[in-house]
This record gives structure tokens, C-alpha cells and sequence, in this order.
């Protein structure tokens, strides 16, 4: 593809602004910037991006015309963490036939978690031939690195993942997802009683188990809330959370497969206190047994990094939704993002 490859960025917080740079510094051309937030509406994307000079594109919170203006090849979204909060973004971008990929946690595989959104998607993208997809840290971290690792395994009995990350780092909708801040009360109606709310891992699990073509006997998952003796200050909260409420969650997921292996992933989100660190362990269980430890991964980066990675894949895949687990593994980018991305496309 010779052109260079044209990109909105639908969310300019926390994560927008690191992939503004990454876009910026992996040859895209940035055509469009959309958020709500009224401190950000009208900066340009080159001084939120950090870049220290200016694309001349302003922040606009009028995502339809943004949209209408803009020919683009691709949109980021990069705003809440559930299908049905991330909806209305992804219907714009299918409606003007722009190819896109959120961060949204849920959309990395959300077939049975919200089934009835994704079909919708997957039909408008069809007709209107791009494609739409979820990418993020869990692609590679939860995904690809264990399906490789899988790769040299002789028989898998188990596999036991855990991942832990700092809920400040991403914004405010993943910090009220995951209960940061409410009493007890608060988080045993608002986020255990709720049945329509999948854990991270949920979507990750259901992601490997179609990569490895597992079928699901029975799936459960458990929402425990994570408390502290002493009060910590949430700034992305703006709040001090008292000693005695939660400060996240710990979701495990629990799936039996018809094929013999079994599943156990547990994701800890939560406002940390001082000195704890994100973690990343996951356990093949079989011949041979297989731990792989990776300390303090910088997962807001790392996100940001497979999402951008991910993009000429995303632009060579068939029409629809079309989760990842079908597309090759994410790879590094070298040179220019359009370079990657054949001339027929």
C-alpha cells in the first residue's frame, strides 16, 4: 500500500495519547481526533500526543462529522471496556466503512458475552465491507504468548494464567468497572450480581479456547473484591478510597473444556498500593509443565503497541467482525505501518 495509512482516534485520555505518538512514529497518517472531554475538545493531537509541534488536527467531540470529513482507512477506540458502552463507536465507524479496533477488553472475543451487539456489528460491517476487531495487551499477553508456548507442549492438562494491573493507569471507566472505590454493599449489588458483566478473562479464555478449536463444557467466573487496612488516594478517581472498601477486583474464570484441558485465569485490577507492581504469570500444566513470569510489564504501553501492530492485519482481514485469534500473531513493525499491507487491498 503506498499511500500512507489514514487513522481517527476515537479517545484522547490516558491511552489516546500514547497511541497518537505511536501512530505519529509508526508513518500513519493521523485525519481525525475524537473525545468528550472538554479539557481536551480543540487541543491538537501533535501537543496531547507530546510530539512538541503541532499535525494541525484539533480534539472534536462531534464524532459524525469527524467521521463524515475524514476518508479514513482505520479508527482506534479507545474510550470504555464493554461492547455495549463501545457500540455506538464502532456502528459509526461500520456505517462509513472505516476498519476498526478498539481497546475495549470485552471486544477481544465478545461471540457469547454479548452476542446479539456483535452480530449487529458483524453484519454492518459486511455491508459495508471493513472490518472490526478488539486488540490490546490480553491479544499477545493472554493470548499469543500462550498459544506459542502451547506450541511446544506435548499434552496440556491445565493452564493457570494470572494478571494484575494498576486500574489508575487507564482512566476512569476501567476503574469503576472493576468496583475501585465502593463500599462492600456497593460492590456486592453493583458488580457480583451483575451476570451481564464478563471479567476480562472471560473474553481471554473463550479467545484461546477457539484458537486452540476447544470446545466449552461449562464456564463460571468469581468476582472477589480487593480491600486494603489503610486509605489510598485514587487520582483517577479524584477521591480517597477509606480503608475498608474496595480498591478493584480479583476475577477468576473457570472453564472445562470437552477436549480434557481445563482453564483457571484470574485477573487483579485494582488502585495499588506503594510499591506493588503489575505481574503477568501464566502455567501450561502437562508434559512438560511450563511457567512463564513476566515482572512489571508496562501494560498501558504494550496495549497501545499491539493495537497499533495489529492495524495491517486488521485492514487485510475479511469483512465482519473478526476477533484475532483468526488473524496471524501480532508481529513487530519495522517500517511504515502502509508497507505492511498488501497493494490490492
Amino acid at each position: 500500500m503506498k499511500e500512507k495509512i489514514r487513522v481517527i482516534q476515537y479517545g484522547c485520555g490516558k491511552m489516546g495519547r500514547v497511541f497518537l505518538r505511536y501512530l505519529y512514529e509508526k508513518g500513519a497518517e493521523i485525519v481525525g481526533a475524537i473525545d468528550s472531554n472538554p479539557a481536551i475538545v480543540g487541543k491538537d493531537v501533535g501537543e496531547i500526543a507530546g510530539l512538541g509541534f503541532k499535525l494541525n488536527i484539533p480534539v472534536r467531540s462531534d464524532a459524525e462529522n469527524v467521521f463524515k470529513e475524514c476518508d479514513a482507512h482505520v479508527c482506534i477506540i479507545s474510550t470504555l471496556s464493554l461492547m455495549e458502552d463501545v457500540y455506538e463507536a464502532f456502528e459509526l465507524a461500520a456505517k462509513h466503512g472505516v476498519n476498526a479496533i478498539s481497546t475495549c477488553e470485552e471486544a477481544l472475543y465478545p461471540w457469547t458475552t454479548s452476542p446479539a451487539i456483535t452480530n449487529k456489528l458483524d453484519k454492518l460491517a459486511k455491508e459495508n465491507n471493513c472490518t472490526l476487531a478488539g486488540s490490546g495487551y490480553q491479544d499477545v499477553y493472554w493470548g499469543n504468548l500462550i498459544t506459542t508456548l502451547a506450541g511446544s507442549t506435548h499434552k496440556i492438562i491445565k493452564i493457570h494464567g494470572s494478571s494484575s494491573y494498576n486500574v489508575e493507569d487507564y482512566g476512569i471507566a476501567l476503574a469503576e468497572v472493576h468496583g475501585a472505590g465502593l463500599t462492600p454493599e456497593e460492590f456486592e449489588e453493583n458488580i457480583v450480581k451483575n451476570e451481564n458483566l464478563p471479567s476480562y478473562m472471560w473474553n481471554a479464555s473463550e479467545w484461546l479456547c477457539s484458537q486452540f478449536g476447544w470446545s466449552i463444557k461449562s464456564i463460571e467466573q468469581k468476582l472477589v473484591p480487593i480491600f486494603h487496612d489503610k486509605d489510598i488516594y485514587s487520582s483517577t478517581l479524584g477521591m480517597t478510597i477509606k480503608a475498608g472498601n474496595a480498591l478493584g477486583m480479583s476475577a477468576v474464570v473457570t472453564i472445562v473444556t470437552n477436549q480434557g484441558p481445563v482453564l483457571v485465569t484470574e485477573c487483579i485490577g485494582k488502585v495499588y498500593p506503594e510499591g506493588e507492581v503489575d505481574k503477568n504469570i501464566w502455567t501450561i500444566e502437562g508434559e512438560p509443565n511450563t511457567t512463564v513470569r513476566i515482572e512489571q510489564p508496562a501494560t498501558v504501553e504494550l496495549t497501545c503497541a499491539t493495537t497499533v501492530n495489529r492495524i495491517p492485519q486488521l485492514i487485510m482481514s475479511p469483512a465482519g467482525y473478526y476477533t484475532t485469534e483468526k488473524m496471524p500473531n501480532a508481529k513487530y513493525i519495522t517500517y511504515p505501518l502502509n508497507l505492511y499491507v498488501d497493494d490490492l487491498i
